[in-house]
């Protein structure tokens, strides 16, 4: 089943979700449900505040076969920092710089219940710690350094592409 998007301002999005006590089908459903709705809007990472469940879980796939799905993530530890530009499905048209850590080591539980611990590099880093942002009702456009226009953001790419 995909959900629709919650949009920024909606006020949910600012809320902190709750911990998950234990891990139902239902939960393993809401995993699935999210990455449908997250591909099908072209996403690499969703939060379950982005479609209106109040829930500490996400799902992230930079790469594709190499999904995360997350329960109760927190990250664990922080190494480096790096200015990268970033967008949200639940921020439509509205892209910007962000610096954040260039390598983070993610402790969560799987949809099996075990519980795992994950360290990530770059790109994939930033999507963990974005994700694990909207968990703790934070948004990145409360980090921005500089916003870039949509049609600007191209450009931009192509320029700082070696950076």
């Amino acid at each position: 089943m995909r959900y629709p998007i919650i949009i920024h301002p909606d006020q949910r999005l600012q809320e902190k979700a709750e911990p998950i006590e234990y891990i139902t089908d239902e939960i393993v459903a809401l995993l699935d449900d999210m990455y449908e709705t997250m591909v099908a809007h072209d996403g690499i990472g969703l939060a379950a505040p982005q479609i209106g469940k109040k829930l500490r879980i996400a799902v992230v796939e930079v790469d594709e076969g190499d999904r995360f799905d997350f329960i109760n993530p927190e990250i664990i530890e922080r190494k480096g920092t790096s200015i990268d530009v970033e967008g949200c499905l639940s921020i439509p048209e509205v892209y910007g710089t962000v610096e954040r850590a260039d390598e983070v080591t993610v402790r969560y539980y799987d949809r099996e219940g075990s519980e795992m611990e994950v360290t990530a590099y770059g790109y994939l880093a930033r999507a963990f710690q974005h994700e694990i942002d909207h968990l703790d009702g934070k948004l990145f456009i409360d980090q921005l350094i500089d916003q870039i226009k949509p049609e600007d953001l191209e450009r931009y790419m192509e320029e700082h592409a070696d950076d």
